[in-house]
Formats: structure tokens, sequence, C-alpha cells
């Protein structure tokens, strides 16, 4: 077995434990937001509870609990675009995998010898093509949301 053969597969099972490693660090993140999502939407109701009862509350009080409430829903909001980052970075994932996948398919038909190959291992390989590419188009556009995303926030 060549030694490139060997130091193929062992890169390939590393970018996969990257990702894997990725994907468990984005879920666990992902349940944290959904965490503090509930968290401080049971402030926002005890906060609106509050502002609706204000019978006899001074001004200042009054204040600060709308300071409280407009602080609450930019964090929530903050949240909210963080979640779609972390969405957004799960389809990488995934394309990856997909396209990792893909080329080790491909690679399995370009290195068959060119006069051993059938008219159904052209066709395969004709549609692994087209599939890798189909998959790169995914790439470019989240890509393409990613920075309309970061442009809109500046």
């Amino acid at each position: 077995y060549p030694t490139w053969k060997r130091t193929l597969t062992r890169r390939a099972r590393e970018a996969q434990m990257n990702r894997f490693c990725k994907a468990q660090t984005i879920q666990r993140r992902l349940e944290e937001i959904e965490v503090t999502f509930r968290e401080l939407e049971q402030q926002g109701i005890k906060l609106e509870k509050l502002l609706r009862d204000e019978d006899g509350t001074p001004a200042d009080q009054k204040t600060q609990w709308m300071n409280q409430l407009l602080y609450l829903v930019q964090k929530k909001n903050s949240l909210m675009s963080e979640e779609s980052d972390l969405m957004i970075a799960v389809q990488e994932l995934k394309l990856e995998e997909q396209q990792w996948q893909l080329d080790h398919k491909l690679r399995y038909y370009m290195n068959m010898e060119e006069s051993l190959k059938t008219p159904e291992d052209r066709v395969a390989e004709q549609e692994i093509l087209m599939q890798l590419v189909e998959v790169v188009n995914k790439c470019n556009v989240l890509i393409h949301i990613q920075e309309e995303k970061r442009l809109s926030e500046l």
C-alpha cells in the first residue's frame, strides 16, 4: 500500500473527524441558544406584566423596565443572528461531507483503466461529476448568503 494512499486516507479520516467535532460543537451551541431563548422569553413576560400593571409605579421604574425589555429584545435578536450563522455552518458541514464522499467515488472511477471501464462506469462517473458540481454550487450559494448577511449587518 503506497505511502501517499495511507497519507490521503489518514487526512480524510482527520477531516471527517474535524467535521464531526464541529458538528457536535454547533449542536451544543444551538441547544444553549434554545435554553437562553426560553430564559429571555420568561424574563420578557415578567417585564411585560410589570409594565401592564404599572398603577402607581414611579416613572423611573417604568423607564428601567422598558430599558430592560429593550435589552432582552436586542439580546434575542443577537442570538437569532448567531443561530442563523450556525445553521449555515451546519449546511456547510453537510455539503463538505457530501463533497468528500463524491470525491472518493469519483477517484475510484478516475483511477480505473480507461479500457476497463464499462459504459455504466462512464455514466456513473459523469453523474458523480455532475453531483459534485451541484454541491460546489450549493456551497457558493451559502457563501453568498453569508456575505449578504455580513453586509446587511454593517
